[in-house]
């Protein structure tokens, strides 16, 4: 019998998952560089208050959006798939970043002026 709690598999989950956060933040930071770049020097009117407060809004946003691994990988810890799930989980992350990437670049896009 598995003697694993629920606290075990989120233990297990909060080891994996939030150095990964930051490989996460670092990738849809490097997103909105870009673009900022490449929108110089209309770009550069999103430097108010308002908008650096949005950007950080939107940056909540996708942090929140990244605790949903979560619920899917104590999920499928607590089944009997669990050996397996920890082999392959990072192809949850890389399809969360695919997804978070094409959202940001959407805002980013729509923010520095590339498209209306």
């Amino acid at each position: 019998m598995d003697a694993t709690t629920l606290r075990d598999h989120a233990t297990d989950a909060l080891r994996w998952w939030e150095p990964m956060r930051l490989l996460y933040n670092a990738i849809l930071a490097a997103i909105v560089v870009v673009y900022f770049l490449v929108a110089l020097p209309a770009s550069k009117q999103i430097l108010t208050l308002d908008g650096v407060l949005f950007l950080f809004v939107l940056a909540v946003f996708a942090n929140v959006a990244y605790c949903a691994a979560y619920i899917v990988d104590i999920f499928v810890q607590a089944s009997g798939f669990r050996e397996q799930w920890r082999t392959y989980r990072w192809l949850l992350f890389v399809a969360g970043v695919i997804f978070a990437g094409v959202l940001t670049r959407y805002f980013v896009l729509v923010m520095f002026g590339l498209r209306s």
